[in-house]
């Protein structure tokens, strides 16, 4: 009650003890955002300078990117884990088949990967299984650091060629055997129905004309125009309709004779896939590109110190001129506030 009364009794000095509160307000959140840390990841902050001034520069996306593919390359390599890929991997197993001559569908792959220290040699022996009579390549793919070729082998040769490449020590060699019995039946099968279904689209239209025939005789006895006019355009419809049936089941059963041709064709030979690349003891390209990431470290280090105790330290200083400021408004309010306050109460 006693201070209430002395309100009344001075509401000058009580409006200005209230305005001096108002002012230590702003200025307390003027620094509590000062130390939020949204401002201090903007570097508006001492927080935000100092660990920018202590902590490297972070790097660019594209060199964070290639190191950390080196790195997990380098890990990889380390563990010795292969990767997964089509020569490793374990084939696919469609299920069963029906009948005791599965055997006599058998095809086989081979998948060869070959590590060399002479790349132009041992893709020049791949290549020159190329002149034999008995060899089809069909890819053939070389770059910097090694080839890839996929070749078919007539198989009363395929142990010479086998040889050829056993010579080369590959790392990997796998052989797949596998029958394509339901793949041939199914295109036996596929085949045959779509030739029942063109037996009868050329039945239908065999018939359709004969009636249109008959139709279009008496229609033109007995000289109705309208009635010839409806037959004719009928007539016409249905021949580009079934006529584009055709079109479609010839279409079908020439890309399942392809099809069958190409599975066929694995009965008369024996495919190989060959990778081949390049590993040396001593690889001069590798050793220089090392020494261009270390001068590229080199001069990145350079010019994060330079950016720190230049563009750094002059931020540091604006903060510390920031903190200043706000240091000496938060003497002065609480100087003045605390005079205030102890006039109010003596009086």
């Amino acid at each position: 009650m006693e201070f209430l009364r002395k309100i009344r009794e001075n509401p000058t000095k009580a409006l200005k003890i209230a305005a001096a509160a108002l002012v230590g307000v702003i200025v307390l959140g003027a620094v509590l955002g000062a130390l939020s840390p949204e401002r201090r990841g903007m570097g508006m902050g001492w927080g935000g300078v100092a660990f920018n001034m202590v902590a490297p520069m972070a790097p660019s996306y594209d060199m964070a990117e290639s190191r950390m593919f080196e790195e997990k390359m380098m890990a990889t390599q380390a563990a010795g884990a292969p990767a997964l890929s089509y020569r490793n991997a374990m084939p696919y197993y469609g299920g069963g088949t029906t009948g005791s001559d599965a055997e006599a569908f058998e095809v086989t792959e081979y998948s060869a990967t070959i590590e060399t220290g002479d790349l132009e040699a041992t893709c020049g022996a791949i290549l020159s299984l190329k002149a034999k009579d008995y060899v089809v390549f069909e890819s053939s793919n070389s770059y910097d650091r090694g080839c890839d070729h996929v070749f078919k082998v007539e198989r009363k040769s395929v142990n010479e060629v086998l040889t050829a490449i056993e010579k080369l020590d590959p790392r990997d060699l796998s052989e797949n055997v596998r029958t394509i019995k339901n793949q041939v039946e199914d295109f036996t099968s596929q085949t045959d129905i779509l030739k029942s279904k063109l037996s009868a689209i050329d039945q239908t239209l065999k018939s359709a004309m004969a009636a249109y025939d008959e139709i279009t005789a008496i229609a033109t006895r007995s000289q109705d125009t309208g009635a010839l006019a409806k037959i004719i355009d009928s007539k016409v419809g249905i021949i580009e309709r079934l006529t584009q049936e055709r079109i479609n089941i010839n279409s079908q059963l020439d890309y399942l004779a392809q099809a069958k041709a190409r599975e066929l064709d694995k009965l008369d030979y024996t495919y190989f896939r060959v990778s081949v690349y390049e590993n040396k003891y001593v690889d001069g390209r590798s050793i220089g590109d090392s020494w261009k990431q270390a001068v590229r470290d080199f001069v990145y280090d350079i010019n994060r110190i330079i950016q720190e105790i230049t563009v750094g330290l002059v931020a540091f200083v604006f903060v510390v001129i920031q903190w200043l400021v706000y240091i000496a408004i938060a003497l002065v309010v609480a100087k003045y506030g605390w005079r205030a306050a102890k006039s109010f109460w003596r009086s």
